[in-house]
């Protein structure tokens, strides 16, 4: 019989996966048509990308740098393998099987396991893994291509049941599942999502502790802490190549200290402050929890041809109003844009108070206190006391941007203490007459604020925010705040239904009007019909496109045809049909003195503020002034030291080529040390790179001594090029000082000559240089960075301690219970 049971058990098992399949696929059901989604950070991916992938496909190997993103940089945080972390086969096969149904399934699973390791009944899981995974920022994050983000979201709930149930006498067990979940967490490549996880687990080990000390049971915590840290150190190892790669890598990021003292008020060991805060949750806007469109939905809602925005450009005459109410955005609160609201659906929110009144001991507090912090770490700047003194003081905080995504912790924390109480519920374990006034309240609670605002919605302030000044004409902005208000009573009368729905179903089941079964249904089907719409407001099948389409984002166009002409060995383009530092296109066709990325290096961010800004502007003055372009280059010394030899001007015109480029490498008349970075960087905007050199003091050891003699006819031509190696002749008649248009990184790359290592060292800010010996010789720079390499071992090594761990636990339990029918 209890084979039987097994079977059965597992049968069911693989039933729920297979409903969670059929419910992403529903979802995405242009899949089953063969397109595919349009997502535009994946666009921005496969950009830049390009290189690294090209390379990894054409000799099976990993470049670890591009030259195509922001002049060269590691592509530790773009696209590199890691062929030592075991984890990543089975979550590739997840992902090349399902595409991106993988992230709902994955959504679904996750939070499955976490609810079914609290023992928690098989159709409460069920309906609970539904709500969390259709919380409209993790449809809405899918939609945008933070495919890394998604992942790590999916995999959060796997940590957590691990943690939950070390602590909870299943130690052995618990930590293996916490290290799987880890490990694949760290694999997804999210640190920040990671972070916030670690928050809330943080919270929680405080909560243990404290009741520890209240119960005395110091010595079992510690022990179930010793067993999680076991469960640390393997998936950290399995991890380890990459994240040593990203911890080193990242010390020269934008999210590391600057060595500048300018705006030195404005300065973290990371991120400067207002850079974090430029995407915090308004205080009032917190209430999307409850009502989606409570500040109005997305950037790009807008109201549509029925309304009252419609009716004024109708009246005043305005060419084209259907064409023209797109542009009218319903969106009022207070971030600079948003691809929609944070909405865990009124249900969620009404379980959520119900769990407050209903839960007892460690879990409620914890859950409780972890919701409260998500949500006031959200705020960001508008409590930027608060925040100012968590970026100085609170380990890796100033490393993140964005603080409105803290509300990842909300959207865990309030559907599990929501169907933790619905649990306890059905279950009997708490008393009717103490749930029955829980219900009350948080019925009343919930229920209450939603009607309240349906029913006077004007006390949601003044529909309006800074940017409607620059967006709307007067005679439409009473039109605009009309629309606001009459998407706010809809959405608040909305919640207020399902609260009501779900309340009445409760307590139905509680008169025994319906079964724990039928009771269950019923809410599952509320919370698919509550959050499913919603979800499509920003994620529909719209969105979908062709596959032909999908997989070429970024058409050839006449300008790069015509760049694609130059055969020469390695050059640069600086686009400037938009913002170059917000560009993935040029990177898919060449090597870009801008990008797209959140990590660049520090020092480049520094050259693009003190220096190729200004001379862009002074360029492109200068171009549309119709001066001759020999005149307009010849003092563009930065863009000229970068081998810029392009710039994209139209797409659909031929590129303009800039004759002052100084090619891939060239030797100085002299050189100037400088004493630090501020120095350095001012002493960069008054000297002719062609003939001189800036030299930080920490490097003045190669120079020391020396004095050069420019050979004007000494040449270094590069004569092979890969991401990642770099060959030249060189030919001079005396030593010289030479310099070379590539991005000075010292972690992994190294310089050759003739076969033989030889020091090279930093110049101009950013830029490589060494010292060129008297005759022909033949220059290597070679990338081959032992974090990377050496991580690979450690990290497959620590994965064959998984597996060999897991196994190791599975034959002892089959022994156990051989022995215990025998």
């Amino acid at each position: 019989m209890a084979k039987i049971s097994g079977y059965r058990n597992i049968l069911i098992h693989a039933g729920i996966i297979v409903l969670f399949i059929v419910l992403a696929y529903a979802y995405f059901s242009p899949l089953l048509e063969g397109k595919e989604l349009q997502m535009a950070d994946l666009d921005h991916f496969k950009g830049m990308s390009k290189e690294l992938v090209d390379y990894r496909n054409s000799t099976g190997e990993e470049a670890v740098w591009t030259n195509t993103m922001f002049s060269g940089m590691p592509g530790y945080l773009i696209s590199v393998v890691y062929p030592g972390n075991l984890a990543d086969y089975p979550a590739g096969l997840l992902r090349n099987l399902f595409s991106i149904a993988s992230f709902i399934i994955w959504y679904f699973l996750g939070f499955y396991i976490l609810l079914s390791s609290l023992k928690i009944s098989r159709w409460t899981s069920v309906v609970g893994a539904i709500a969390f995974g259709f919380s409209s920022y993790f449809i809405i994050i899918i939609g945008a291509g933070h495919a890394s983000k998604a992942m790590a979201l999916g995999f959060l709930p796997l940590l957590i049941a691990g943690v939950l149930m070390a602590f909870k006498d299943r130690k052995i067990p618990g930590a293996i599942l916490f290290a799987i979940g880890l490990s694949f967490e760290l694999l997804a490549g999210h640190p920040q999502i990671t972070y916030y996880g670690m928050i809330l687990m943080g919270i929680y080990a405080i909560a243990e502790l404290v009741a520890a000390i209240r119960e005395k049971t110091l010595p079992n915590y510690g022990k179930s802490m010793l067993y999680l840290l076991a469960g640390v150190i393997i998936a950290v190892g399995m991890n380890f190549s990459r994240l040593y790669t990203t911890w080193e890598y990242s010390k020269e990021t934008i999210r590391a200290p600057s060595e500048l003292t300018i705006n030195d008020h404005n300065k973290t060991s990371g991120l400067d402050k207002d850079y974090v805060v430029q995407w915090s949750y308004g205080i009032d806007e917190t209430l999307t929890l409850l009502i989606p469109n409570f500040k109005g939905g997305s950037s790009l809602t807008n109201p549509g041809e029925k309304s009252e925005s419609f009716k004024a450009l109708q009246q005043k005459g305005v060419q084209n109003p259907k064409q023209t109410i797109r542009g009218v955005s319903m969106y009022h609160g207070e971030q600079p844009g948003t691809s929609g609201p944070v909405y865990v659906g009124a249900i969620v929110v009404f379980l959520f108070v119900l769990g407050l009144f209903v839960v007892k001991g460690v879990y409620k507090w914890w859950l409780a206190a972890a919701t409260v912090v998500s949500i006031v770490l959200s705020w960001g700047g508008n409590v930027m006391g608060l925040t100012s003194f968590l970026l100085d003081y609170l380990p890796l905080y100033n490393k993140f941007r964005a603080p409105s995504m803290t509300l990842v912790i909300a959207q865990i924390t309030m559907p599990l203490l929501g169907f933790m109480a619905l649990h306890d519920i059905l279950t009997g374990k708490v008393d009717k007459k103490i749930w029955q006034k829980g219900l009350l309240w948080a019925a009343g609670l919930t229920g209450g604020i939603a009607l309240v605002f349906a029913l006077l919605p004007s006390i949601a302030g003044d529909f309006s925010n800074a940017f409607d000044a620059q967006r709307f004409p007067d005679w439409l902005i009473d039109s605009v705040i009309a629309d606001r208000k009459s998407l706010l009573r809809m959405d608040a009368f909305r919640s207020f239904a399902f609260i009501a729905l779900a309340a009445g179903a409760l307590y139905a089941w509680s008169a025994k009007k319906l079964n724990t079964t039928t009771f269950m249904a019923v809410l599952g089907v509320l919370v698919l019909v509550d959050l499913w719409p919603v979800d499509k407001r920003y994620l529909n099948n719209d969105n979908f496109v062709s596959k032909r389409e999908a997989q070429n984002p970024f058409p050839e166009m006449p300008v790069d045809k015509a760049i694609l002409q130059d055969k020469d060995l390695y050059y640069r383009v600086l686009p400037l049909t938009g913002d170059p530092f917000q560009d993935a296109r040029t990177s898919y066709f060449h090597k870009n003195v801008g990008g797209y990325s959140a990590a660049k290096l520090r020092r480049y961010q520094e050259i693009i503020e003190h220096q190729l800004l200004p001379e862009m502007q002074e360029m492109v003055k200068g171009l549309n002034s119709q001066i001759r372009p020999d005149s307009v280059f010849a003092n563009l010394g930065v863009i000229n030291m970068l081998n810029t030899r392009y710039l994209i001007y139209d797409l659909n015109q031929p590129p303009i080529k800039n004759p002052a480029a100084l090619g891939n490498a060239w030797v100085v008349d002299k050189f100037k040390v400088v004493e630090n970075a501020d120095e350095e960087i001012e002493a960069l905007k008054n000297i002719n790179p062609a003939k001189e050199a800036l030299i930080d003091k920490r490097f003045a050891e190669h120079v020391n001594g020396k004095t050069f003699h420019k050979d004007s006819a000494a040449s270094i031509v590069l004569t092979e090029y890969k991401p990642n190696y770099l060959k030249y002749a060189a030919n001079a008649a005396s030593e010289q000082l030479a310099v070379f248009s590539e991005v000075y990184y010292a972690n992994g790359w190294k310089a050759y000559i003739d076969g033989q290592e030889v020091p090279h060292f930093r110049v101009n800010y950013i830029l490589r240089s060494l010292v060129l010996p008297a005759g022909q010789h033949t220059v290597e720079f070679k990338f081959h960075p032992a974090s990377y390499y050496t991580g690979n071992k450690i990290s497959l090594a620590s994965s064959l301690l998984l597996l060999l761990v897991m196994a190791g636990y599975a034959f002892t339990e089959y022994r156990k219970r051989k022995t215990v029918k025998n």
